[in-house]
């Protein structure tokens, strides 16, 4: 797959806990982009956060099991992430969703033997 050295980067900003269908919302979202052929997706894992409601999410000694933050990164051009985020406002309650241009310095996959 070609990126071009221009292309957009989305971030979902949603909870752990957060939900889609009874399958994880983060999970959801990246299986969702793959099978719209987007260039990437990473799920990162916070230790801590918060967000509009205040509420403080936190990874404790004592709270193994809390609501930690989760952020989606998906990466690709305007007209696929336009198409993704059409999918993302039917799926998303709670959250945070940015967008920003980047360049793309280097996209590829290792060689298949």
């Amino acid at each position: 797959m070609h990126l071009p050295e221009e292309a957009w980067r989305l971030c979902v900003y949603i909870g752990e806990s957060d939900r889609w269908q009874g399958t994880p919302l983060y999970e959801a979202i990246v299986l969702t982009a793959r099978k719209l052929q987007i260039a990437g997706a990473t799920v990162l894992r916070g230790p801590m956060g918060f967000g509009a409601s205040s509420r403080l999410h936190t990874a404790k000694i004592l709270r193994l099991s809390e609501d930690l933050p989760i952020v989606i990164e998906i990466i690709d051009t305007r007209d696929k992430i336009d198409l993704l985020m059409s999918h993302i406002d039917n799926m998303m309650g709670d959250g945070l969703v940015t967008l920003e241009q980047v360049q793309v310095v280097r996209y590829r996959a290792a060689p298949k033997p």
